[in-house]
């Protein structure tokens, strides 16, 4: 399984490291990073298995919101899987999250052992 996660607090990377440690080290899992929306979409454009990944978006972002990047990534790659994250869990994000076709939206804190779940259940479907 591989993971894009977006979010432009950098110490995110070192929490997704840690509570996926064991899948990365078995090899289960490799998780790349971008800092925004838009280094994001340019990552997408370059990947070669874009459908073997998952994109684990935040909302709240400078410049391109999550919202923005997952109509963008959606309107391109229709079947491409986008999860919503944000600390804000507000009914306004939630239906547009849902109205431009994320797979899945989730607040913060994040239950790790809940995204897997969700993960595992997406990746099997």
């Amino acid at each position: 399984m591989r993971l894009m996660v977006v979010d432009d607090e950098s110490d995110i990377q070192f929490l997704f490291r840690q509570k996926f440690r064991k899948e990365i080290k078995s090899g289960e899992m490799q998780i790349s990073f971008a800092l925004s929306g838009q280094s994001a979409l340019q990552i997408i454009e370059e990947l070669e298995n874009r459908s073997e990944y998952f994109i684990l978006t935040d909302i709240n972002m400078p410049g391109m919101t999550g919202i923005e990047l997952l109509k963008k990534v959606k309107a391109k790659y229709p079947d491409q899987k986008v999860i919503v994250i944000t600390a804000y869990g507000d009914e306004e994000n939630y239906n547009l999250a849902k109205k431009y076709g994320a797979d899945d939206y989730f607040t913060k804190p994040l239950k790790f052992n809940q995204l897997k779940e969700k993960l595992n259940y997406i990746n099997s479907a």
